[in-house]
């Protein structure tokens, strides 16, 4: 491996009425950066860098891309090269053709996720202690994407094999099989995770929190506001992670979970830490069960080179509806 990935960057995310979700992201406390009449650029209060979640304005709701930040330009060139010689198709994004960011590359991943690598973005004022800013959640920085795809283990044989993640937990079936993990760059227990399901679709993003009860505070201005039947399932716990949540989905159905709480993952001697299919407390500690849209719902992806929707496989496990990932 000769490149550095070092954490989730960004998500771009089409929307089909600007307005309206700009009404739904600043209840949740985002930071708008920048916006003009067909894109909005938003960070979370801890965040330097431009932004890491962008919306575009679309005719329908897709995912554009799902990013990872790399240390330099030269992890873009190795990227380039390790793809190229896999079989992929890579695109390249030149500097100064998408705002604030230096030039990226592109591919349609393992899974036909499309994912994109940046080394460079614009830096901005973080307002970690402009409290007189804080609002909703209070939302921090980007956390983690979940992936629903049809063949985990292929993904996770990918990603830690050939890219460097390593595994913090993970669900495993019948015959050992993985049916969900988290894998990580950072230190915390998922830059990742994919969950078994009809893919490649982005199930959700997560955005870090200061503390739970940023959570409550979240909840009681959506409600106030009138978004309550925008949350879909949460708060509670979870047991994989440990981390406290709440899913939300945007006016689109993007489905953006905010979290706080899981743990460090940095020692070299840390061992996965393996769930049952069957154990009810690694979906929710607590004991309360998600609803259907939980499993039956997530967001269409683009193919990076044509724009177009990427066609959906099935699993190659046998769906169980108890197979939700955070």
């Amino acid at each position: 491996m000769n490149f550095d990935i070092i954490r989730t960057g960004r998500a771009i995310l089409h929307v089909t009425d600007l307005e309206r979700s700009r009404r739904f992201y600043e209840a949740l406390g985002f930071i708008e950066t920048e916006s003009d009449e067909d894109n909005i650029f938003y960070r979370g209060l801890e965040e330097h860098n431009h932004h890491s979640l962008w919306l575009k304005k679309k005719e329908k709701a897709a995912v554009e891309a799902i990013s990872y930040k790399v240390t330099s330009e030269n992890d873009l060139d190795a990227l380039a090269d390790f793809y190229t010689n896999e079989g992929y198709d890579v695109k390249w994004m030149e500097k100064g053709t998408q705002p604030a960011v230096g030039r990226t590359l592109r591919v349609q991943d393992v899974s036909g996720l499309p994912t994109e690598y940046y080394a460079e973005m614009q830096t901005v004022e973080r307002l970690l202690q402009r409290y007189d800013l804080y609002k909703g959640a209070k939302v921090q920085r980007i956390d983690h994407f979940n992936c629903m795809v049809a063949d985990v283990e292929k993904a996770y044989n990918f990603y830690t094999n050939e890219l460097g993640f390593a595994c913090s937990e993970y669900t495993a079936g019948e015959e050992e099989r993985i049916w969900a993990a988290w894998l990580h760059r950072k230190p915390t227990v998922h830059d990742v995770a994919y969950m078994n399901g009809q893919g490649p679709r982005l199930h959700h993003v997560g955005f870090w929190l200061k503390d739970p009860m940023s959570l409550i505070d979240c909840c009681d201005v959506l409600a106030s506001m009138g978004y309550a039947p925008n949350i879909e399932r949460g708060p509670g716990r979870h047991g994989l992670s440990n981390a406290f949540f709440l899913y939300l989905r945007d006016p689109d159905g993007h489905r953006i979970e905010l979290y706080n709480g899981d743990y460090l993952t940095s020692d070299p001697d840390f061992k996965p830490i393996k769930w049952d299919l069957d154990d009810p407390m690694r979906q929710t500690f607590w004991g309360h069960e998600a609803p259907d849209s939980w499993f039956d719902e997530a967001s269409l992806v683009l193919d990076v080179h044509t724009g177009e929707e990427v066609g959906l496989n099935e699993p190659t496990l046998k769906k169980r509806k108890p197979t939700f990932v955070i």
